[in-house]
Order: C-alpha cells, then sequence, then structure tokens
C-alpha cells in the first residue's frame, strides 16, 4: 500500500511520518506540502500514485480539493488533526501519529 503524508511545508510533521511509517509493513510512504515554500509540493503524480493519503489539518484538505480536485475525486483522504506544533521526529509526534494512523492502517 502506498501512503502519502501532507502537511504545509513538509518539513516536520509529513516528514516525520514518512520516516517512521516507510517499509513498516510494507509501506511505501512519501510525504509533501502544500505552501510554495514546501521542501517538496505536492504534485498531480503525489496524488495518483498515493492509495491513502493522510493529511494533517483541515486546511490541506482544502487545499488540496481546490487545487487537485479531480485528481482526488476517488481518492480515501483521512484528516489527523494534528496542529503545527512539533519538531521533525518529535516524541511527542510520532505518538500522536502513530496513534492516529493506526485507526485507519495497521501499523
Amino acid at each position: 500500500m502506498q501512503l502519502l503524508f501532507i502537511c504545509s511545508r513538509n518539513k516536520w510533521r509529513s516528514l516525520t511520518a514518512e520516516k517512521i511509517f516507510d517499509k513498516r509493513n510494507g509501506y511505501d510512504v512519501k510525504s509533501a506540502g502544500t505552501e510554495e515554500s514546501a521542501r517538496i509540493r505536492v504534485t498531480e503524480g503525489h496524488i495518483g500514485w498515493a492509495d491513502l493519503i493522510f493529511v494533517m489539518e483541515k486546511k490541506h484538505l482544502r487545499r488540496l480539493r481546490d487545487k487537485f480536485k479531480t485528481e482526488i475525486m476517488n481518492k480515501t483522504i483521512i484528516c489527523l488533526d494534528i496542529p503545527d506544533d512539533y519538531q521533525f521526529m518529535d516524541d511527542e509526534l510520532i505518538e500522536i501519529l502513530e496513534l492516529r494512523v493506526s485507526e485507519y492502517i495497521e501499523i
């Protein structure tokens, strides 16, 4: 299964998710950001590649709907409701990610 994690700048939350879930249980994981200044900006290619998309906040879902309306039509997108309060690989962020993501997939 291919998982895509999206936050704003792809520096802390989504990048942490990519690092902790990639290759776990055979998952292939990528991450991207919605802002112009993102380390890796989400593209149509990312959306097409992903079997399951996780966004950190509702605003990221809105941005995907605005920019990739057609591409996301048949995609499952889950909002994790994780605010931008954490640094890369923060222990609390990892704990929250594992808890919330485990509601949707086996980790």
